[in-house]
């Protein structure tokens, strides 16, 4: 049985488990090497922390050409996009792309999410999803029709924008044409009076960045939305990172990760960018891969977040 994805944030046992007895290596990495480290989109860094990302993620490829952040384990979509768009981030080439692509066109999507993962995934392999299988399943989805139904979060998934997020990048990619007012109109919906984003008037980062990035992909001017900025401001912190709700206190790298794409969605800059990048390299652990905070398993999604703010800190410097 090919799986879509791993339950988020289990315990892998293994090599994994002894992260903190050389955790000590990694934390006095300052913002200057951040920054320096995270210049990749124009060359392959050489330097240690890049090669020990790519390390993590390419041993954990499996003979049939997925990947599982948990080695020993079944291959599956979720962790073969993420390894993958690891990869890209980084600029480098993937290792057995032909028997990732087998993988990838013998697998079966059954849901959304792997419809997701399978056709994301097929596009960085520099090829295209079948796309008559794609457009049946995006047009039998009822949102995209306008039935939105009931609204409700539940503890597995992101946000309960996350199915709209990704329904909406299917369509672009299989160019399926959906009602995109009805869709703004609906998410415009949830903007609750703090300026966040989620359902039943309590807002949250995570609902908030799926909403704006909903947005912004069906042409909304997301700039435009001052007050969402306002709510994204109170959610960064002064020490690093971006807390889930304004009056939170630990920042975890979905978060983090969600705070920095939403800014950058609204045409803003971090304004504690040296203090996130410390934060996020803390978060780092001896087989490379990142963690969702310093205390930590890696996972391949959390190495994606923490890849992807630090080359954004990068660029804005």
């Amino acid at each position: 049985m090919k799986l879509a994805f791993n339950r988020p944030r289990f315990f892998c046992a293994g090599a994994d488990s002894f992260y903190p007895l050389l955790k000590g290596m990694w934390v006095g990495i300052g913002l200057r090497e951040a920054g320096r480290l995270t210049l990749l989109a124009n060359r392959q860094s050489k330097d240690l922390w890049v090669s020990r990302v790519i390390d993590y993620v390419v041993n954990r490829q499996n003979e049939d050409g997925g990947y599982t952040f948990c080695q020993g384990t079944e291959s599956n979509a979720q962790d073969t996009y993420y390894g993958l768009a690891i990869l890209d981030l980084l600029s480098v080439p993937f290792p057995k792309v032909e028997k990732t692509l087998e993988w990838l066109q013998s697998f079966v999507p059954d849901n959304l999410y792997s419809h997701y993962y399978v056709a994301k995934t097929i596009k960085l392999c520099g090829k295209e999803p079948e796309k008559k299988l794609l457009r049946k399943f995006i047009l039998s989805l009822p949102i995209v029709n306008g039935e939105f139904g009931t609204v409700d979060v539940y503890a597995e998934v992101a946000s309960e924008f996350l199915p709209i997020f990704m329904a909406v990048e299917l369509a672009g990619l299989a160019v399926v044409e959906i009602n995109r007012e009805w869709i703004v109109g609906w998410l415009l919906g949830f903007k609750n009076g703090d300026g966040g984003f989620g359902a039943h008037g309590h807002s949250n980062l995570n609902s908030t960045y799926h909403a704006v990035a909903s947005l912004f992909s069906l042409g909304y001017p997301v700039e435009s939305l001052r007050d969402t900025l306002g709510y994204v401001r109170a959610c960064e912190k002064p020490y690093g990172g971006f807390t889930v709700v304004p009056n939170g206190a630990i920042p975890y790298m979905e978060h983090i990760y969600y705070g920095t794409s939403t800014l950058n969605l609204l045409g803003e800059r971090l304004r504690y960018s040296k203090q996130t990048a410390e934060l996020v390299l803390r978060c780092q652990n001896a087989n490379g891969g990142f963690a969702r905070s310093d205390l930590g398993i890696s996972t391949f999604e959390d190495t994606f977040y923490a890849v992807s703010v630090l080359q954004t800190i990068s660029r804005q410097w």
